[in-house]
């Protein structure tokens, strides 16, 4: 199954319409991996959807599972897809909102004992740790 057909059986199960705009924003999110906020996304689709039914979809697309609220930072939201994509955490930069993709086996396998010891039965975790990447503590120093 695609991530399109995905969300158009999602929104068929919640008496949704699969609309033209939303079809437009389904395809340009899975188009590529990156990270985006929604000014980046309504700038990507050459403003051919509007910013309310753009800000009206992403609630459903995280609750479909196609894409998930990475972070908060500079007082914006910022995205990114997990249709197809394997998990990793994310570095930060509270300058410049630069976004540094990781994965640790050694952080999967704390976090997995972590769970075990208190009897906690996981269903999703996001690592984000906050700082200045190289080239910002460049220009502080």
């Amino acid at each position: 199954m695609t991530g399109i057909e995905r969300f158009r059986l999602f929104l068929k199960e919640k008496g949704l319409k699969f609309t033209p705009e939303r079809r437009k924003i389904v395809e340009e999110i899975i188009s590529f991996h990156d990270h985006f906020d929604v000014e980046t996304l309504y700038h990507r689709l050459k403003r051919k959807v509007s910013l309310a039914t753009i800000y009206r979809t992403l609630p459903l697309l995280r609750e479909s599972g196609l894409i998930r609220e990475v972070l908060r930072c500079q007082g914006r939201a910022v995205f990114e897809s997990v249709w197809g994509h394997p998990h990793h955490d994310h570095l930060i930069c509270i300058v410049c909102g630069k976004v540094i993709e990781f994965e640790d086996e050694r952080i999967e396998k704390l976090q997995e004992e972590v769970c075990r010891k208190f009897g906690f039965q996981p269903v999703e975790h996001r690592l984000g740790i906050k700082g200045y990447c190289k080239e910002c503590q460049r220009k502080i120093k």
